[in-house]
């Protein structure tokens, strides 16, 4: 990757992250989360709140603005749990908190007659994935042409196994005749549902799937059931020119070949990833993370995130950022020193 010099110029923070993921000569390291943003201390700064602030495309704006205005980081994300794609085919959720994000409890797909029943794939609702499209228009509108607004969203395989619930993994191992078909049809979603983000305004996709690990699949079958859909999404965007992000949590480490033959241009690893291993091993992807977001964003203070970001760095990440989502619970405080060790880092 290019290296810094002093005679290069400074890009924005979008050109930053653009260059950065592609391979490109920048400045210094993009300060970025590609991961959940939102903190308790922020809803405060800005009077809002989850859950009110996982519903209305204003207030899902207004929160996600915050990591920029309040804690600083150089972008800005949506959304800040994995629900609503699960929500459009009709999964039942439990309704999150103050502090805590929904999730999925209900689930509509257990046979090919179910799959049928949701063969439709449309956009223009009112759905919460809508709202979610609706507040990337917000935010690009506002930040478009300075930040980086990046869009997220579950990946293929654990939209999958939320939609056919504790059959998923059992199925995809006994040939159960939906597998297939039924995760076909998730990346086809996924595929619309990033065009849509990238209509709206976004200009990096995140795909969240972390229930695709190969920490559980082992590298058969992740390499059928992970890579060829991962990497049909990387398809699409990239006729967009658009960079995409994949985040899969646990112990991915094996398995960064894997996820690195998908065509991502960047993965974003959990804090049990060895990243020395990782960087090694991704011939294309660069390397993203992985400061734990419990014992060092949330529990530690800003010194201990700065050795943290200093380790992951000296072993060749290339953007700082949490090993997975923020917790709640995480002082600004910190979110402040992650986010200055990267404005102080060049290459």
């Amino acid at each position: 990757m290019t290296k810094y010099t002093p005679k290069e110029r400074v890009y924005t923070p979008k050109e930053r992250l653009y260059r950065v993921l592609k391979k490109q000569e920048f400045d210094r390291m993009p300060a970025v989360c590609f991961t959940q943003t939102a903190t308790v201390e922020q809803m405060e700064a800005v009077d809002i709140f989850w859950p009110e602030a996982n519903e209305e495309p204003e207030l899902i704006a207004g929160l996600a603005e915050a990591a920029h205005t309040v804690a600083g980081y150089e972008a800005v994300r949506v959304p800040f749990d994995i629900t609503a794609e699960a929500e459009y085919f009709g999964c039942e959720i439990k309704p999150g908190t103050k502090v805590q994000q929904p999730s999925v409890i209900g689930h509509t797909i257990a046979n090919l007659d179910d799959l049928e029943k949701h063969k439709e794939i449309k956009f223009g609702g009112d759905t919460r994935c809508d709202r979610i499209i609706e507040s990337i228009k917000i935010l690009a509108e506002k930040y478009g042409d300075e930040l980086p607004i990046i869009g997220s969203m579950i990946g293929p395989f654990s939209l999958a196994q939320h939609l056919n619930g504790d059959n998923w993994f059992m199925g995809i191992m006994m040939d159960d005749p939906v597998a297939e078909p039924l995760i076909n049809h998730t990346t086809d979603f996924c595929i619309k549902y990033a065009e849509e983000m990238v209509k709206a305004g976004a200009d990096t996709i995140v795909i969240i799937d972390p229930t695709a690990s190969y920490e559980l699949l082992g590298a058969d079958f992740y390499n059928k059931f992970a890579v060829p859909y991962h990497k049909r999404i990387v398809e699409a965007m990239n006729k967009h020119d658009v960079p995409v992000v994949l985040h899969i949590c646990g112990d991915t480490t094996k398995g960064i070949g894997l996820m690195d033959s998908a065509g991502v241009h960047g993965i974003s690893v959990d804090q049990k990833v060895n990243i020395k291993e990782a960087v090694a091993n991704a011939e294309n992807a660069v390397i993203i993370g992985n400061v734990d977001p419990v014992q060092v964003l949330w529990k530690g203070t800003p010194e201990q995130i700065k050795e943290a970001s200093q380790k992951a760095f000296d072993e060749g990440a290339k953007i700082i950022a949490p090993g997975c989502g923020i917790v709640s619970a995480t002082p600004t405080e910190n979110l402040k020193a992650i986010v200055q060790f990267a404005k102080d880092h060049k290459y």
